[in-house]
């Protein structure tokens, strides 16, 4: 990983080159400098990843502000191969870096005149660890895949080699790799949720399954269950329903997990005959077991439309996207990536008490797949990618008028806040 000091114009399309770069530092349309002004206000990372000529380069870029509308420069950013991940504790002035070309973590701190540069070890060196020694290859998905439990400790889950790999942050040295038992299936591919729930002092990961060589969903639901106190994983199975990749906590204290938006699309084009029925179960982390009572076809929660997603919501609520047909036609032979990824899931409010679901009319259709990122401590932002996935939005879900905060060209699939 290296600092560049010019944007690799040889690596994007025209294409990409004419669309505009969001999320300005400064209010000064002639400034070119991107690096947030020194001080003690909030400076946030958000790491995009850009295609063009089948290669893909990731970028870390700085914002003092969320709000903005003046073009980002990157001409300063931290250019990392592949698909880069950001993560680490929010406000605490620490960036994690990594890439799905190897296997190594390096940490950058943010300097006083707020830039991001390559930390060192107590020997001076650059402060990088490998997973390599335990089975990992390349870091990839999302950020969340990164859980901290403190400043010494922290887990990340792989699923390719199918282990959990427990790491001192400060030391930057591997504690010990924990074998999950049971995520390979036959046929299968496993995906891990991208944003795993947090009940006490374990951490619940859904995991989703989908056949390897056809289009489909494995009738199968599980979650990671991590105790952070034993560090100890294991995954726990479902066999009412697949593709149970997103969670939330409920106000009674429960996890409740539902089919991701992509199972929704493969149920809505390919039929209940070969597609397990998107639904939402119920999971007791104390027990560490689902509740065989509790099941809900999340279609019948919103007037038979194509449902699906779990994502937390205010006051004990939980957000489901559901598709807006009246906007977007689905014709025999969709592909269910392109329903997935159409313009066209619009925001239901479910209450987690009542399994009453409203639409939440003032937020605009958007992209299915969706993440969420808190910027402050009272105000979430949801990501949109859109132009063919070449540029993600970042959507106020908190004032529920999914107005767009900023953009920046790429997919951004980590953002924290550094201070």
């Amino acid at each position: 990983m290296k600092i560049r000091s010019f944007f690799p114009l040889s690596r994007i399309t025209a294409a990409a080159l004419a669309l505009s770069l969001f999320a300005g530092c400064n209010d000064d349309d002639d400034d070119k400098d991107p690096d947030p002004t020194p001080g003690t206000g909030p400076i946030y990372a958000a790491i995009t990843q850009v295609s063009a000529d089948n290669e893909s380069l990731s970028y870390v870029v700085l914002t003092d502000k969320v709000d903005a509308t003046t073009p980002l420069s990157l001409e300063n950013a931290i250019e990392v191969p592949g698909r880069a991940l950001g993560s680490g504790i929010a406000k605490n002035g620490l960036l994690y870096v990594s890439s799905s070309e190897g296997a190594v973590v390096t940490r950058y701190k943010l300097t006083a005149n707020g830039t991001l540069e390559k930390d060192k070890d107590s020997q001076g060196r650059d402060a990088e660890v490998s997973f390599q020694g335990s089975g990992v290859s390349s870091i990839g998905e999302y950020q969340h895949q990164f859980q901290y439990v403190s400043e010494t400790k922290a887990y990340y889950v792989d699923g390719r080699s199918g282990k959990v790999i427990v790491w001192n942050p400060t030391a930057m040295t591997v504690t010990k790799a924990i074998t999950l038992e049971g995520l390979a299936v036959e046929g299968a591919l496993s995906t891990f949720a991208s944003a795993p729930v947090r009940v006490g002092g374990k951490i619940i990961i859904p995991i989703g399954w989908r056949p390897s060589a056809s289009i489909g969903i494995t009738k199968q639901a599980g979650v990671i269950v991590v105790d952070t106190a034993a560090d100890t994983a294991k995954i726990v199975t479902d066999d009412r329903c697949g593709y149970v990749r997103d969670g939330v906590v409920g106000p009674d204290g429960l996890v409740y997990l539902a089919t991701e938006a992509y199972g929704a699309a493969v149920y809505r084009t390919a039929g209940p005959e070969t597609t397990p029925v998107p639904c939402l179960l119920r999971f007791n982390t104390q027990t560490e077991k689902y509740d065989t009572d509790f099941f809900r076809e999340l279609g019948d929660l919103t007037n038979g439309n194509a449902t699906g997603s779990l994502l937390r919501g205010p006051n004990g609520t939980a957000y489901l996207r559901v598709l807006d047909e009246t906007s977007y036609t689905v014709v025999p032979g969709t592909h269910p990536r392109a329903v997935a990824s159409a313009s066209a899931w619009r925001f239901w409010q479910l209450n987690l008490s009542t399994f009453v679901a409203t639409q939440i009319t003032t937020i605009p259709a958007s992209t299915g797949s969706t993440f969420l990122y808190d910027v402050t401590d009272s105000r979430t932002l949801f990501t949109e990618f859109t132009n063919n996935s070449s540029v993600t939005n970042f959507r106020d879900l908190t004032s529920q008028n999914g107005a767009v905060a900023f953009s920046t060209q790429g997919l951004v699939f980590s953002f924290l806040q550094l201070r």
